[in-house]
């Protein structure tokens, strides 16, 4: 479907696209990685056109379409709106900023956009539903079953026309309707598997559990590798009493994807039903593992755990839980009970208070409104079912139901392939850079950043390797390894002849850093800079060497220090309501003022050495001192406009200042200039 989606794009913009085509072999290269799915890469190629030729429309429509598939929906939107700048008869680029734009809720503006491009071609397939979904979502249900009957009898086998009014008709609780829909689009397409699914979860709602099954069992068949479908027909199998049916879903569900959170914690709850307590436990945490936040999860571990009799874990997890929910009455009486099992007799009684202060509140509510009261769940009652959305705790042992977008997973091995955007990529900077000879590929092209001073620094020195600045560096093989402490031997023969040569002694500090002999090779790094304190290239190797040092002194010291300083907790950043805010009282270490200080010497000697600003806001993010940070990847990028790791960097730093839209701007054109994860980043953020 995707790929449809695509050459329809494709035939719509070489119909609408000024007769000049760009034949260029690069435009080619990005459009064929651009309908294999390799987006990162294809946005690379694009980029290269728009730098040579900027006043060409196509490289900015075809930028944008690759920057929707990895649901970069703003940066699709401009460079669409840039596309229409240079050519407003291009049809192709309203569709695409559309549902940019409806994908952002803009859905007013969608419609605008969605509106010009059917003047140009009044019964395109594609837009007409679009319209419809638009004014589902404005609440226009009149308008939009209007854009249905339109397309619907223009195109009367169209069946993604028959699958959206559905949705639509559900959502007005239109279930004949909505049920003629599916039964049209399954006997025009029965090869379609979410025509199955969607028809299956329906008859699950309408309690028709064995068609319910079939639906499943054949959207399964068609589509094995779509991991809701397992979870729904697991649900399925549970209200038939097949408990060993449902199971087995659940595990190969979780056998394609170990982390799949719904999987996980309905499989938990199936393991809690026939009293197989360690292992339902160790569901649900590592349901708790991959979403920390989830406090239904801790109260299922919580009763666990008093079952299997720790309760002192049990009352861990219910402190949780009750500091998330403080008006959750039932968890009162719990925790009351666990204290008085442990001898906490006035914790447990003022518990018990608390729990019917609660549960008085909670009843004269229900007397006003009876709603709050009947959504009350117990452990037992009849089977039901909770969205995945739906954090209610009073819903805690109903299994949950797969959407239509859970579990997907990308089919490449490659994390630059495909959607990127949902690789769990961690919330963690760019890592410095740093000096070496050796340095990795990244899997999808970075910008070059030429160095004057690195030139010069490789001429006059004549070193036997090339010297490098990269963030990515390679580590030494054995052979590497066996090799430098060869060259260590051969400069020691040298100096021992010519004492006085500072590019001997820079070249056995390099090969000390290289096989990580700091002490010697921040020696041999001063003495170079006794002989020639102007060398800026050796102020930048004891910068890097000190760092090096230091990381691997904390490291021995405490390891989970290095993880403190590694990242940000994305939970942490859910909560940004993008206002500013104030950071975190800034960290000083006096571990850093020397690195710190030797950063200033080298911007004094060239201020325009952008590697110094970038390690510099390094160090004032792991000190919290964002603001600094922010300042000095700004000047980074002033200096060089297409320094992608200072883009993503400074985007980080923004976010854990509260400042979400400039952070997700910074992320978009990091994920422009070829860092993946950031499209990761700005899914979850959004």
């Amino acid at each position: 479907m995707k790929k449809i989606i695509i050459a329809a794009f494709l035939m719509l913009s070489a119909l609408s696209a000024s007769t000049q085509v760009n034949t260029d072999r690069v435009m080619m290269i990005g459009k064929n990685a651009l309908y294999f799915e390799d987006y990162v890469l294809a946005i690379q190629y694009f980029n290269q056109v728009i730098t040579a030729k900027p006043y060409l429309a196509d490289p900015y429509y075809f930028r944008a379409m690759a920057k929707f598939l990895l649901d970069d929906f703003k940066g699709a939107e401009e460079d669409a709106s840039e596309c229409l700048t240079r050519n407003p008869y291009y049809t192709a680029a309203y569709q695409l900023r559309g549902a940019a734009r409806q994908n952002q809720e803009k859905y007013e503006l969608a419609a605008t956009d969605y509106q010009r491009s059917l003047e140009f071609f009044p019964e395109d397939r594609l837009t007409l539903v679009n319209m419809g979904i638009v004014n589902i979502e404005m609440e226009h249900y009149d308008v939009a079953e209007k854009f249905f009957d339109v397309l619907l009898r223009r195109f009367p086998d169209y069946t993604p026309g028959y699958l959206t009014r559905a949705q639509m008709y559900l959502e007005l609780k239109d279930t004949t309707n909505a049920m003629a829909d599916l039964n049209k689009a399954i006997e025009i397409d029965p090869y379609t598997s979410h025509s199955f699914s969607a028809r299956g979860l329906l008859y699950f709602q309408q309690k028709e559990y064995n068609k319910a099954l079939a639906d499943l069992d054949e959207a399964i068949r068609l589509d094995p590798y779509f991991e809701g479908n397992y979870i729904n027909r697991g649900l399925v199998k549970y209200h038939l009493n097949d408990l060993r049916g449902a199971m087995a879903d659940y595990d190969r569900v979780i056998e394609m994807d170990e982390n799949n959170l719904i999987a996980r914690f309905n499989r938990g709850l199936l393991r809690a039903q026939v009293a197989d307590n360690n292992r339902a436990i160790r569901d649900f945490d590592k349901v708790i593992e991959l979403e920390p936040d989830n406090t239904i999860a801790y109260l299922n571990r919580a009763m666990l755990n008093n079952e299997i009799g720790n309760t002192a874990g049990a009352l861990e997890d219910l402190n949780v839980v009750l500091e998330a929910h403080p008006d959750f009455f039932s968890g009162y009486y719990m925790r009351s009970q666990l204290k008085r099992q442990l001898n906490d007799l006035r914790g447990a009684e003022r518990d018990y208070t608390l729990a019917r202060a609660e549960e008085s509140k909670a009843r004269k509510v229900a007397t006003k409104n009876p709603e709050p009261l009947a959504r009350t769940h117990v452990q037992g009652d009849a089977k039901d079912t909770r969205e995945e959305a739906d954090q209610d705790i009073e819903k805690f042992n109903l299994l949950v139901v797969a959407g239509d977008d859970d579990s997907q997973n990308t089919k490449y091995q490659r994390q630059s392939r495909g959607k990127v955007q949902n690789m769990n990529a961690p919330v963690a900077p760019e890592p410095k850079f740093v000096l070496t000879y050796y340095e990795q590929e990244y899997e999808v092209r970075r910008p070059v950043y030429y160095s004057e001073t690195m030139e010069m620094a490789n001429n006059e020195l004549a070193l036997s390797w090339m010297l490098k600045v990269t963030n990515n560096e390679a580590p030494l093989n054995e052979l590497q390894v066996q090799t430098h402490f060869r060259s260590i031997d051969n400069y020691s023969r040298k100096l021992e002849a010519e004492p006085g040569n500072a590019a001997f002694y820079f070249g056995r500090g390099m090969d000390f850093m290289l096989v990580q002999d700091y002490e010697n090779a921040l020696r041999d790094i001063n003495k170079v800079l006794e002989l020639n304190p102007g060398m800026l290239v050796a102020h930048f190797a004891r910068a890097v060497v000190r760092s090096k040092q230091l990381e691997y002194d904390r490291l021995q010291s405490d390891p989970v220090l290095m993880d403190e300083d590694s990242g940000i907790e994305l939970p942490a950043l859910d909560k940004i309501t993008g206002k500013a805010r104030l950071p975190e009282n800034a960290a000083k270490s006096v571990d850093y003022e020397e690195i710190l200080k030797e950063y200033e010497k080298i911007i004094q000697l060239n201020p325009g050495f952008i590697y110094a600003y970038y390690n510099r806001a390094e160090i004032f993010s792991i000190e919290k001192d964002y603001r600094a940070a922010i300042a000095d990847y700004t000047k980074a990028i002033e200096l060089e406009p297409q320094f992608a790791e200072a883009y993503f960097n400074r985007g980080i730093a923004r976010l854990s200042i509260g400042e979400t839209a400039q952070g997700l701007d910074d992320l978009r054109k990091g994920g422009e200039l070829g860092i993946v994860q950031a499209y990761s980043i700005i899914k979850r953020m959004q």
